[in-house]
């Protein structure tokens, strides 16, 4: 991961001048508005009700006609990937780092957010088919990615490897430990994609066996093959298996060491559908805001994950 062990100063407050009261009437208080640090009354991290944004007037000025005539952002995610995106105990809200992430650009923007669940792998073909206009489901950002969805940056982080506590096969992201066994991945991500059919490769090429490689739909549904024995790991991002694990009782644990490749993570947009711009000073706004640390305190990611905004001027 980048190693930003030490926050940088923040400016105090979002770009723009005019206030806008962010409704949360479809969420629960696990997702809020970004905090106007100029307000003495603005709602805390965790609490109920709508916070005060203060709308980035330069990202708003951004946004295609159409977009401002709609009024609605529809951002896909896969609620199956706590701390990101997830379903509350209702099992039909969306939660999660990522749905407040958006909900606060969607603010920014002064557009209303519409989250819509999709599975991983559908979502960037669907966002390049003008199927949705936004998506956030902790996208790597790679070249073949590219190609076909543009991105904004808003975190880095690495994979991690999950087993069962104790770890008793000593499975670690060395590839030539997972030789043999059965390792689970995500459909459509690049755990699946990329890095275990280049472990593999590894391991034949040392002349060992293979990774059986196990792809599932959702996260949830890999981590369920590894508690109930089916797989021997798990590989995915390393933050959000560390929050999965504690979630599920300690049934699964990060495997020791460093985290592998540590790449960044985007906001997805359609290539056509010209809201580049608007999201990426949408973006700078947040990210130069107290509110981008409070969101990580909230959802328990590391400052080890966040970035600063000059990461935006270098694309």
């Amino acid at each position: 991961m980048r190693h930003f062990r030490h926050r940088a100063a923040r400016p105090p407050v979002l770009a723009g001048s005019v206030l806008l009261a962010l409704s949360l009437a479809a969420c629960t208080n696990a997702s809020q508005a970004t905090p106007d640090a100029s307000a003495p009354a603005a709602a805390a991290p965790g609490t109920e009700g709508a916070g005060t944004v203060v709308v980035n007037e330069k990202a708003q000025e951004l946004l295609p006609e159409e977009i401002k005539a709609a009024g609605v952002l529809r951002v896909a995610s896969d609620p199956t990937y706590a701390p990101f995106e997830y379903y509350d105990t209702d099992n039909k809200t969306m939660i999660g780092y990522d749905v407040d992430f958006s909900d606060a650009v969607g603010a920014a923007l002064g557009l209303k957010i519409e989250h819509v669940p999709a599975t991983f792998d559908t979502i960037l073909p669907g966002l390049a088919s003008g199927k949705y206009d936004m998506a956030m489901s902790t996208f790597s950002i790679t070249p073949e990615r590219e190609k076909i969805v543009d991105f904004v940056d808003y975190l880095k982080g690495g994979s991690g490897v999950a087993v069962v506590p104790g770890n008793p096969q000593n499975i670690t992201m060395d590839p030539l430990s997972m030789c043999g066994k059965k390792i689970a991945g995500q459909k459509g991500s690049i755990q699946s994609m990329e890095y275990l059919p280049e472990f593999s490769k590894q391991c034949t090429e040392a002349g060992q066996e293979p990774i059986s490689i196990q792809n599932f739909p959702g996260q949830s549904d890999a981590n369920l093959a590894l508690t109930s024995g089916r797989v021997d790991a798990v590989v995915a991002d390393s933050v959000s298996l560390a929050y999965q694990g504690k979630e599920a009782g300690g049934k699964f644990e990060l495997a020791e060491g460093e985290d592998y490749e540590p790449v960044p993570t985007g906001i997805a947009l359609g290539k056509d559908a010209g809201l580049q711009e608007a999201v990426t000073e949408a973006t700078r706004g947040i990210l130069d805001s107290p509110y981008y640390a409070e969101m990580a305190d909230k959802w328990g990611l590391p400052d080890s994950v966040l970035i600063t905004s000059d990461v935006l001027d270098q694309k």
